[in-house]
């Protein structure tokens, strides 16, 4: 048979089913392929098609995966910013690249030798856990080797280049087997006795729970989970793993963390940190201040992120933190009554909207917001905030999650524009669920090209659109550390922002402004209940305040240098710190 004809069986084989793609010359062999083999959906960029190949790969929980399909030249340099996202998020990626045919490769001898040639492989090779140009047809065994890369040990992205005669060569490979994945070794149960005694023993026990914790484990130990007598804290990539009525659930710490989560995870004398890398957003830019006066367990799949020294790890596990959380919650790990009281006592006293916050009155605060649409919304949403700035970290600082509901975010790369495409992956991975899209004015524009996207399927998308003028975060920086030199932040600084009104129009997408009490609004319920997209603008304050917030300084070198997590600002008084910060 044909090659592309043979790869396209294999990887139906192994539980490909949705391909996201753009049209090109040199993958006419894979799309025609393709084309009979798997569910395949046409997008507008293709950095849409990683993006929404990795959300899709994110939230997908019935064992269903999607891959991105792009042209060689323009096609492959297109998708590398989706490519990074996944990489620093060790999500699982794959990407099949085409590329001329291999007589017309320059193989560096010259800067272009085939039409649109570039040396896909090269350009993404460090941004991969594995690149890999074919220079013949490789059986399912050769294969095995690359694609489960992707999605064993540490997740991330793997890029196939293929050459057009590669693709159409005629081969005489055996129907192609499925994956053989090797079972997952059991923790030493010397090591699980020894922590066990640690926790029991520690008057101020937390655990953190990271992205590496899958939801198929929170959900097989979610009761287990939430009667632990221990305070249990989330990061942004596992928002979606307990619910926030939890009773020792306790929120989302991070440099854009909640106030309360701050102070209290900062206080522990002893962290479990469970499939998470502890990178510098988690553990603070003054990382030397992270539970200073207590000790860490980590267990994360990469030995590497063990023996970074930032922040200090007294105790790294180099394993998979699911098989170390089943075998943790099959012992009794004691009881914290007076350490538990002491938390609730911090997160009763300080809100989720910030009392410093202002919004002027025709304006809807960005926390105000959340709360009512954490509210609206059913356990049986996806939810897709954006990946930076003001409609980001206030979504992480105040929505409160249904357990049920899927949250997904690329905050690793923060790029902005993520949104819009991550709902669409998110939203063919169940077409019966709604997708909640919430996204700024300024991102959304360098991506906005895939409501046609939306519109075409008729994708059951609800997109928020935080109207605020440009970028809040850059015009928020340029206030705080340049005096207000704003420069490319909005339209008074010539950003071109387009007219809602007129836009959504040519897509026949429903449009809606809101005003401070959507909530009720008839006409808002309606199109939020309707199978279809919608659109709804939320006019934010140009001159809102995001606080808590970690405050950082220019120092006479140039560097930045910043509070601890648990010193956000405006910094407490001395009545708080007096009686909330009993033990930093």
């Amino acid at each position: 048979m044909k090659y592309s004809d043979y790869l396209a069986k294999y990887l139906k084989k192994n539980g490909y089913t949705h391909c996201f793609y753009l049209s090109g010359g040199n993958i006419m062999h894979l799309q025609n392929s393709f084309r009979t083999h798997f569910s395949c959906i046409p997008i507008i960029h293709e950095v849409a098609a990683g993006i929404a190949s990795e959300y899709f790969n994110e939230l997908n929980l019935n064992n269903k995966k999607a891959f991105a399909l792009v042209t060689a030249g323009p096609g492959l340099t297109n998708i590398v910013t989706s490519i990074a996202g996944a990489f620093l998020e060790s999500r699982e990626l794959l990407v099949i690249g085409g590329q001329v045919k291999r007589e017309d490769l320059s193989n560096g001898d010259l800067i272009q030798r085939g039409i649109q040639e570039i040396d896909g492989h090269g350009i993404v090779k460090n941004i991969t856990k594995l690149s890999k140009r074919f220079h013949k047809p490789l059986s399912d065994n050769e294969l095995d080797k690359i694609i489960k890369k992707s999605f064993t040990g540490r997740k991330g992205p793997v890029f196939m280049e293929i050459p057009l005669d590669v693709q159409g060569a005629n081969v005489n490979f055996k129907i192609p087997k499925k994956i053989k994945i090797i079972s997952k070794p059991k923790i030493r149960k010397q090591l699980m006795s020894n922590h066990i005694n640690m926790i029991k023993n520690a008057k101020r026990p937390s655990i953190l729970l990271g992205g590496g914790i899958s939801r198929f484990v929170a959900s097989k130990l979610q009761k287990k989970l939430t009667k632990l007598d221990i305070p249990i804290f989330t990061t942004w990539n596992a928002a979606d793993r307990i619910c926030s009525t939890a009773n020792n659930y306790f929120g989302r710490p991070n440099t854009w963390g909640q106030r309360h989560s701050n102070i209290i995870i900062q206080q522990s004398d002893l962290l479990i940190a469970l499939g998470t890398r502890l990178g510098l957003q988690q553990s603070g830019f003054n990382w030397r201040e992270f539970i200073k006066n207590g000790d860490i367990i980590q267990v994360d799949i990469d030995k590497k992120e063990l023996t970074k020294k930032h922040p200090f790890v007294k105790y790294p596990i180099n394993s998979d933190a699911n098989e170390y959380l089943k075998s943790l919650l099959e012992f009794d790990l004691g009881r914290n009554f007076d350490w538990m009281k002491y938390c609730k006592g911090i997160k009763n006293y300080y809100p989720l909207n910030d009392r410093h916050n202002k919004t002027r009155k025709k304006y809807i605060s960005p926390y105000d917001f959340y709360k009512k649409l954490s509210n609206i919304l059913t356990k049986n949403d996806i939810v897709i905030p954006c990946s930076s700035g003001g409609a980001y970290t206030t979504f992480q600082q105040s929505f409160l999650q249904k357990y049920g509901q899927l949250i997904a975010n690329n905050k690793g790369l923060a790029s902005m524009g993520y949104g819009l495409s991550g709902a669409i992956g998110a939203s063919f991975s169940d077409k019966d669920k709604r997708t909640i899209h919430i996204e700024g004015d300024g991102g959304l524009t360098q991506n906005m090209q895939e409501f046609g996207t939306v519109s075409i399927n008729n994708l059951n998308i609800k997109t928020f659109i935080f109207d605020d003028n440009g970028y809040a975060s850059i015009r928020m920086t340029q206030k705080n550390y340049f005096k207000g030199a704003y420069m490319g932040c909005d339209k008074e600084t010539l950003l071109g922002i387009p007219n809602w009104d007129k836009l959504f129009k040519s897509w026949n997408i429903s449009f809606m402004k809101l005003n401070p009490n959507f909530e009720k609004n008839k006409k808002f319920l309606n199109l939020m209940n309707q199978k279809k997209p919608a659109v709804f603008v939320v006019p934010i304050d140009p001159l809102q305040t995001y606080y808590p917030k970690i405050t950082s300084r220019i120092t006479s070198k140039g560097s930045m240098e910043s509070n601890p997590i648990h010193l956000m600002s405006p910094l407490p008084s001395k009545e708080e710190i007096k009686k909330f910060f009993k033990f930093i």
